[in-house]
């Protein structure tokens, strides 16, 4: 006999009832379980634990402030992180800054690094559990040891955030810069986790029985998952070109030459440069008492020499105040060696570890000699002598003369100083005019200036375009992180003073390089894939929960509906559904049914 269609569409939807029946049971892993309550709550015994009912909250209010502060310490932890892994070009300054504090050396930088990580990775595992155990369906309770330490993570991150901006508050145009080259991938990053989380989010949304509840907690989840969506549309990196349109790859000019693999400032440091074939050599140059031109960085000598060992009553004078003649008796490589400042003593050789702990503190003429014969280009910052000094009024000249005993090529030279810039000019015409001062185009030119010479936080590829179509070109400095490096290149830096020049050199092409057409494939996949999982996850949740009316021939509700509990040998199933389609529906005999009926008011 033929069914009858009303009799088919009956039985269709009796099927789809079962279906949605079971998908409704929620089967409790328990070992999985006992992990995850264990680690967070140190709940590792059942009974200890407790379920999430349909509806209810999942957790007290002392439980909802930690989580809370759980998430501000693994937002804060986070920046933290990022912050102290962008500012690695950096790291030398920041730990000899803590050296002239402390007066000695200490690596802190890394110890910073690691504590960084160490921070983020622990609330970032407790964060982890936390979502498993609500898509369990679990209660969370956080062990009080748990809660000190996210606390504690909170305030070390808050301080060193505060910290950082008050005293180097100029490595957050660091982390600006960084986001040109991790923008885009952190983008996708940041998609993918909130995909992931949906599954909770959805599934307690879903289980909400307050509407307030329900719209606050989408509005939320939504509105950042929106502006992730959208946020390449304010995104800009000048690594995303096509490859023929990006520069030459920047000249290398060795800051103080090679100061990673030999001291800084001396023969040997500069010949580790020229070896690795760095394209130029930058220096310092301070005068002595008795007018002779050598190279030092700091204002006194006490960092980089013994001088604390040979003239303790006087190892706190300024370097200018010594005659050559007891500044050539003084160790300037013993202190590389003992400290290991970059952490790269082990790439050295044991005979070149001997000659660096012999190095001497080098002149400047020997300095061009080396330089002049290699045909590398010289730029240098030249330290007027303090008051006092004979020399403080002709540290000009007295610094030409030697120029000019050296023989080296004019045009190799980059002349930094800015004082009576425009009497070196007519004295010596071939000098390359370099300022460290952003100007007007025109009064550059009128200075007869052809390059710049600016720290890497003031790059910026429109500024670079300008100069350079004025025949003006960028130095950048120190840059020494590959990805600095790159977005160097990508702006079309004309060279860059580095630290690293075994590590830039061979580098052929830009980090994070890729098209416009690339990007935005990258960019709406990943969006579009994402919202069709997200809308799907927030679907089941909503189908599996309440039912659609699409699918069940009527809205369903879990609001006023009685609970049955199902008893495996594993675990309680719990699953919502009416008392008399329960009653109705056949049960196997090694799965007992036990139906829980709310009380009635009186």
């Amino acid at each position: 006999m033929a069914r009858s269609p009303t009799t088919l569409t009956k039985l269709k939807l009796g099927k789809l009832k079962v279906v949605r029946r079971q998908l409704l049971q929620r089967y409790e892993h328990q070992p999985f379980i006992s992990c995850l309550a264990g680690f967070y709550g140190c709940q590792w015994k059942r009974y200890q634990r407790a379920r999430s009912q349909p509806g209810e909250c999942c957790c007290s209010k002392l439980e909802c402030s930690c989580f809370t502060v759980l998430i501000i310490s693994f937002f804060l932890s986070l920046v933290f992180l990022y912050f102290w892994s962008q500012a690695q070009n950096d790291y030398d300054n920041f730990d000899w800054f803590s050296y002239g504090s402390s007066g000695f050396w200490f690596p802190w930088s890394l110890l910073l690094f690691v504590l960084a990580i160490v921070l983020f990775s622990y609330v970032a595992l407790l964060l982890v559990l936390a979502v498993c155990l609500l898509s369990e369906g679990q209660r969370l309770y956080l062990h009080w040891s748990h809660k000190v330490g996210v606390v504690v993570t909170l305030g070390v991150s808050v301080a060193a955030i505060a910290v950082f901006s008050d005293r180097w508050n100029e490595e957050w145009t660091t982390l600006l810069l960084s986001f040109q080259v991790t923008a885009p991938y952190l983008q996708i990053g940041g998609v993918a986790v909130m995909t992931l989380i949906s599954w909770p989010v959805a599934m307690h949304v879903s289980r909400m029985n307050k509407k307030v509840y329900q719209g606050l907690t989408m509005a939320i989840y939504f509105s950042v998952l929106l502006t992730l969506f959208l946020l390449p549309l304010g995104l800009y990196s000048s690594c995303i070109k096509e490859e023929k349109s990006f520069g030459m790859k920047p000249l290398l000019i060795g800051h103080r030459g090679a100061p990673m693999l030999a001291p800084e400032n001396t023969r040997m440091s500069f010949e580790k440069a020229i070896k690795l074939e760095a394209d130029g050599l930058e220096t310092d140059v301070t005068i002595s008492y008795d007018g002779e031109p050598f190279l030092m960085h700091d204002k006194n000598l006490k960092r980089t020499t013994n001088v604390a060992q040979i003239f303790p009553n006087h190892s706190s004078l300024p370097a200018a105040f010594f005659n050559w003649s007891e500044l050539e008796t003084l160790n300037a490589g013993a202190w590389f060696i003992a400290n290991d400042p970059f952490g790269t003593k082990s790439l050295l050789s044991d005979e070149d570890q001997r000659l660096a702990e012999n190095q001497s503190i080098c002149r400047l003429i020997d300095f061009l000699y080396l330089a002049g014969s290699n045909k590398k280009l010289v730029i240098f910052d030249l330290y007027r002598p303090p008051s006092g000094h004979p020399y403080r009024d002709s540290w000009i000249n007295r610094t030409l003369e030697v120029i000019n005993e050296s023989s080296i090529d004019p045009s190799l030279i980059l002349w930094l100083p800015q004082e009576q810039r425009s009497m070196v000019q007519s004295l010596v015409p071939e000098f390359q005019q370099t300022s460290g001062q952003q100007d007007s185009i025109e009064q550059l030119k009128e200075d007869h200036i052809v390059m710049l010479n600016l720290p890497y936080s003031e790059m910026s590829a429109e500024q670079i375009g300008e100069y350079a179509a004025s025949n003006i070109t960028t130095n950048l400095y120190v840059v020494n992180q590959q990805w600095l490096y790159s977005l160097a290149w990508c702006a079309g830096t004309h060279s860059v003073t580095t630290n690293a020049v075994q590590g830039l050199i061979n580098l052929q092409r830009p980090l994070f390089l890729m098209t416009f057409q690339e990007y935005s494939m990258m960019w709406i996949l990943t969006d579009a894939l994402s919202a069709v999982l997200v809308t799907l996850v927030f679907t089941f949740h909503w189908w599996r929960e309440r039912g659609l009316p699409c699918c069940t021939g009527r809205s369903r509700t879990h609001e006023t509906g009685p609970y049955s509990k199902f008893r495996t040998e594993l675990s309680d199933v719990w699953s919502v559904f009416n008392v008399s389609e329960a009653r109705s529906t056949p049960t196997s005999s090694d799965l007992p049914t036990i139906y829980e009926t709310p009380e009635v008011p009186a």
